[in-house]
């Protein structure tokens, strides 16, 4: 039985894709044999005559993972919108069934899966008659607890314990809050405290803040700053079987 956690954002460009790397980096190099999975990546990148999903790649090369692009990212589209519109704009419907199908070959494969969704909690996957299929519908159905990676700035209180709550009303278990772009300011201190208490989830680590053209750059020792941040531990406990 395989092993796996949900990583989502209080909003988009929160740095769900960074940490993500890091977590799947520390887990592969501590000896956990980990994928990584993105139901839908919008805003993909050509090279050639060949889109590229770039979240996807970034996680590949940072931590060591050797699998088709496929297989991680079933859905890629070039136009960098929800999904649920990217896959209107490019006439590329999206099938749920396929997105389980391949979750289920990585599940077959490897021990442990860390996926990342798109955007916040509620973006839209395929827009329905009653409103959306969204990432929550996904995440439920799948059954799986999440981390929730929120920012240190001003905001991220309401965001995310708004966050923590529409996951509660939706039946899914939040298990440890990550908070990115960190500095150990007296604001950022007391964000990261007033979360934990409005929350009552634990605070599984604190990213310190890295330049954004930095980051492009770490994916080769991306593994230290894992170890700095985190515990190998702390990580596996917050994984339920999928």
């Amino acid at each position: 039985m395989s092993r796996g956690i949900y990583i989502i954002g209080t909003d988009t460009d929160v740095g769900k894709t960074f940490i993500t790397a890091v977590l799947v980096s520390l887990m592969r190099k501590s000896g956990y044999d980990t994928a990584y999975f993105k139901a839908v990546l919008s805003g993909a990148e050509k090279k050639g005559n060949k889109l590229v999903p770039g979240d996807t790649e970034f996680v590949c090369k940072a931590s060591g993972l050797n699998e088709k692009y496929e297989n991680l990212t079933p859905y890629i589209f070039e136009t960098a919108v929800s999904p649920h519109l990217a896959s209107k704009i490019e006439g590329i419907p999206i099938d749920i069934n396929n997105i389980k199908r391949k979750f289920n070959f990585l599940k077959q494969k490897y021990d442990y899966i860390i996926a990342e969704g798109s955007g916040g909690i509620i973006c839209p996957i395929i827009e329905t008659n009653e409103g959306a299929y969204t990432l929550a519908n996904l995440i439920k159905e799948l059954g799986m607890g999440v981390l929730l990676v929120a920012s240190a700035e001003v905001g991220t209180i309401n965001h995310t314990v708004l966050t923590v709550e529409y996951a509660k009303n939706m039946g899914i278990e939040v298990r440890g809050i990550i908070i990115n772009g960190y500095k150990n300011s007296i604001s950022h201190i007391d964000n990261a405290e007033m979360i934990k208490k409005l929350t009552g989830i634990p605070i599984l680590g604190l990213m310190p803040w890295i330049d954004e053209d930095h980051i492009k750059d770490i994916s080769v020792s991306i593994r230290g700053i894992s170890d700095e941040t985190f515990e190998i531990n702390s990580l596996i406990n917050v994984m339920g079987e999928i």
